[in-house]
């Protein structure tokens, strides 16, 4: 039960995260694990804001349920917005590679060069990943999984600020009164 009516937004807000974040995250491993498209590295480092906004969204929701003071609430939200906002930079860095505006990591994109001697086919075994970051496995709409995976993203951010300057300018939570 959330004691102060003021808090509702925050908690919402915090929870829709924690939803669509959760919804994302279960997305992806729907697409390796049912369809089968392995993941490349940069996939896999997408995923870690979600794993840290996901617990993090659930503690900003309990706590301003808890009528925590307003100062923690906005701060939690601030903190969750920033995590998202780097998600969503990991994806445009991701898409950009896909799209070949820049290059990428060489463990994972670019052109495989020739081997030089058999030392050298052993190192480009043991540091080249098989499934490449510069390809997208799967679009929609002109978008990869990647570019979704911006769109989501700044929309969690969006969601995450909005509720940090709503929070921002409520009162203080009343003194409890028995």
């Amino acid at each position: 039960m959330i004691d102060n009516a003021a808090n509702r937004p925050a908690v919402a807000a915090a929870l829709l995260i924690a939803a669509v974040g959760a919804a994302t995250i279960l997305g992806a491993y729907f697409f390796q694990y049912v369809i089968g498209l392995a993941p490349c590295p940069l996939c896999l480092e997408q995923r870690i804001p979600y794993y840290i906004g996901i617990p993090l969204a659930l503690v900003i929701a309990a706590v301003a349920a808890r009528n925590a003071p307003r100062g923690l609430i906005v701060a939690g939200l601030v903190l969750l917005a920033l995590t998202l906002l780097v998600g969503a930079g990991l994806g445009v860095y991701h898409a950009g590679i896909e799209w070949k505006w820049w290059p990428g990591p060489t463990e994972c994109s670019g052109e495989f060069s020739a081997p030089k001697s058999a030392g050298d086919l052993l190192r480009q075994m043991q540091t080249t990943s098989v499934v490449r970051c510069d390809q997208a496995a799967w679009r929609l709409l002109g978008l990869s999984l990647a570019g979704y995976n911006v769109l989501i993203s700044l929309a969690l951010t969006a969601v995450a600020i909005g509720a940090a300057l709503g929070a921002r300018h409520r009162p203080e939570r009343p003194e409890n009164r028995h």
